[in-house]
């Protein structure tokens, strides 16, 4: 389940953020640590436009993902700054919520962007199987520091055979 991000969330979703093996991939890999993730989770909450995810048999905030639009893509909206606790890897848990925020997202766009870190291969990976294609590297402010980041675009057609094939697969095991 996701709902949007309340100040009420800060201790619950450090708590989610709180592992080292989270932040290996990502430019700031200290983000476990409080003194850390506070800042980041405070411009989360900031942004308006942030989800947590609930994990709904422990009723417990096990990560978040945000909307917002990028500076080089104005007309469009990005998905991003989500992360996961690890134990929700792999599965089907992230392919969840980015379906959810996915498909509303293209009730208003034909496109969604996501910007991930060259050094978060993780995060590349996962941005390639929901079908998003490199489209190349630019450097944006997204965060309030200038940083180098590589552009994955989403169109919905092509989001719509993802989800297509994912069901026929899911349908044949």
């Amino acid at each position: 389940m996701v709902r949007p991000m309340e100040a009420e969330d800060l201790e619950d979703l450090y708590l989610a953020a709180s592992t080292p093996e989270i932040w290996k991939g990502h430019p700031s890999k200290d983000r476990y640590q409080r003194e850390v993730f506070a800042p980041y989770a405070e411009s989360l909450l900031r942004r308006g436009t942030t989800l947590v995810v609930i994990e709904t048999r422990t009723d417990q905030i096990i990560g978040c993902s945000s909307y917002y639009v990028s500076p080089d893509q104005p007309n469009s909206i990005a998905i991003g700054f989500t992360f996961l606790q690890a134990t929700y890897w792999g599965g089907a848990t992230n392919f969840e919520l980015k379906r959810l925020m996915l498909d509303h997202a293209f009730q208003s766009f034909d496109e969604v962007w996501f910007h991930i870190a060259p050094s978060n291969l993780r995060s590349q990976r996962a941005t390639a199987k929901l079908g998003a294609e490199y489209v190349g590297d630019a450097v944006l402010d997204l965060s309030g520091v200038a940083t180098e980041w590589m552009c994955y675009r989403l169109r919905e057609e092509t989001w719509n055979k993802t989800c297509i094939e994912r069901a026929t697969h899911i349908g044949k095991s």
